[in-house]
């Protein structure tokens, strides 16, 4: 699929590294040749956004399942998979399959498993990984618990330019929980465990990347303690970044208190307390992505017990319209919300992407930011509709969608 007509938005509001502006932007040849005071020219395809928003397409990092259809509704042009599937991807023929899967109207960068089986122990293929596509190494929904392991998947990475992204749980501490050690859990029976489990797993982490001189991401980061310790790394010049979904910086655990399993997630939801030290984290720079954590769980993993159900939610759908909530509260603006949910995974990525800017690749999405609409678990595009946001009315909604400057939805 090849852009066979340049393409002019105009009467947008253009989101840019600097802010919001007025103006227009014109793509061809599959990508943005230019922005600003831009003029079409006579055979352009032209499109008034008539003041509307215009953001990059959307780069999803780290989700578990593709799914085209919800991926398009949601804004999202790219997204990195994660290596848990089955088979896992540790092996370079896996990797090469689902780098091309996406394509033409959507490009899947796909993370390599750091060990084998993604079972801690023996490293996996990594440089035989990055030539058949992929463009990080993952520890997938797992925390490696072997310290030596982890350095060498770290110094491997260091020399392949790649980051290492990481579950933030110490397993030992972590078992079989369903909650966070609290009031809710205890209130309700489940099994639980310290928010300390988190930042154990991120202080150990962070010193063995120290070690290597390796590009460490948590791919999500949901208690004060382990913030902290984020923020202390950063100011020292440790090459970490920290990532969270719309679940930890809008619902607490007091979401779990019917037993509903779609508020059953990885990590569990946590204390107020700790919900707004993801939202302060946000605001000051100390975490880096947001992203849908995409994993969608059919009625057989959920309509289960609390404690037994899989965790996991579908987000794609509604990664736009909630990160969105962000910049009505005045926690962020619509600069850094772009930064947030496009350029900083694609720099992870190291793609050429994620920004309006020309020479960059022309993936785009219009929005309007006032749309209302209504999330509804049985009306998703996803392959499943398991939402911790069922029914809750959302603002923002992508309108149309561009990858490589062809019009794929909206």
């Amino acid at each position: 699929m090849k852009q066979q007509r340049a393409l002019t938005i105009t009467n947008a509001q253009l989101v840019t590294p600097g802010g919001v502006v007025d103006g227009s932007l014109r793509c061809a040849d599959g990508a943005l040749v230019a922005v600003g005071d831009v003029a079409a020219e006579s055979s352009d395809e032209t499109v008034d956004a008539r003041g509307r928003l215009v953001l990059p397409g959307l780069v999803d990092f780290g989700v578990f399942t593709i799914d085209k259809p919800a991926f398009h509704f949601g804004g999202i042009t790219r997204a990195a998979l994660m290596p848990d599937q089955s088979p896992p991807l540790d092996l370079p023929s896996r990797v090469s399959y689902i780098a091309k899967s996406g394509k033409p109207d959507l490009w899947v960068h796909p993370l390599a498993a750091a060990t084998r089986a993604l079972d801690g122990e023996q490293l996996a293929e990594l440089g035989l990984m990055q030539a058949a596509g992929a463009r990080g190494i993952a520890t997938g929904r797992r925390w490696i618990a072997d310290s030596g392991t982890m350095l060498r998947v770290l110094q491997y990475a260091a020399m392949l330019d790649l980051v290492v992204v990481a579950h933030a749980e110490d397993a030992a501490l972590a078992g079989n929980a369903a909650a966070t050690a609290g009031e809710m859990a205890t209130r309700m029976g489940l099994p639980s465990a310290p928010p300390e489990a988190e930042a154990l797993a991120v202080a150990r982490d962070i010193a063995l990347a120290e070690m290597a001189g390796a590009q460490l991401h948590f791919r999500q980061v949901t208690t004060r303690a382990a913030l902290n310790l984020v923020r202390s790394a950063k100011a020292r010049g440790v090459a970490v970044t920290a990532g969270v979904t719309p679940a930890h910086f809008m619902l607490s655990d007091l979401e779990t208190g019917g037993f509903r399993t779609f508020a059953r997630l990885s990590p569990p939801l946590r204390s107020e307390a700790d919900r707004q030290a993801v939202r302060e984290a946000i605001a000051d720079g100390t975490i880096d992505v947001i992203s849908s954590g995409h994993d969608p769980r059919g009625v057989e993993d959920k309509r289960l017990p609390f404690a037994d159900a899989e965790p996991g939610m579908a987000g794609a759908e509604t990664l736009l319209a909630l990160s969105l909530t962000l910049v009505r509260d005045g926690v962020i603006d619509h600069a850094r919300l772009a930064d947030l949910l496009c350029a900083a995974p694609a720099r992870l990525l190291g793609i050429n992407a994620g920004s309006l800017a020309p020479g960059t690749e022309a993936d785009i999405a219009l929005v309007d930011p006032d749309k209302p609409w209504i999330v509804s678990s049985a009306r998703m595009q996803a392959a499943a509709g398991n939402t911790p946001f069922d029914g809750q009315p959302v603002q923002g909604r992508v309108t149309a969608l561009w990858k490589g400057g062809v019009h794929v939805g909206g």
